[in-house]
């Protein structure tokens, strides 16, 4: 099992501590299912419930895409080449 070191603020842990002792938990047993839950909410996502949500999210798309076609992939291939060269540095 891998250990991990955490630095938290005194009120923090204090606040952990007793929010932990209260669920008859251990702090890094706490601090674990703490992590766990905040994964599992995330994992969650939004998604689409209804076929109307998903159209709804591409029209979205296509509005924000703006009017006109797409540009094609040797314009999207000049474009960040040409970004990659503004980062290097002056010879």
């Amino acid at each position: 099992m891998a250990r991990v070191q955490l630095v938290i603020p005194d009120a923090d842990k204090a606040r952990f501590v007793h929010q932990a002792r209260r669920e008859g938990l251990s702090l890094s047993a706490w601090l674990r299912a703490a992590a766990k839950d905040r994964l599992a909410e995330r994992r969650k996502g939004k998604g689409f419930k209804t076929v109307e949500d998903m159209k709804a999210f591409f029209d979205e798309c296509l509005e924000k895409a703006g009017p006109g076609p797409e540009p094609d992939w040797e314009e999207y291939k000049a474009i960040i080449s040409e970004s990659k060269m503004k980062g290097l540095p002056k010879p």
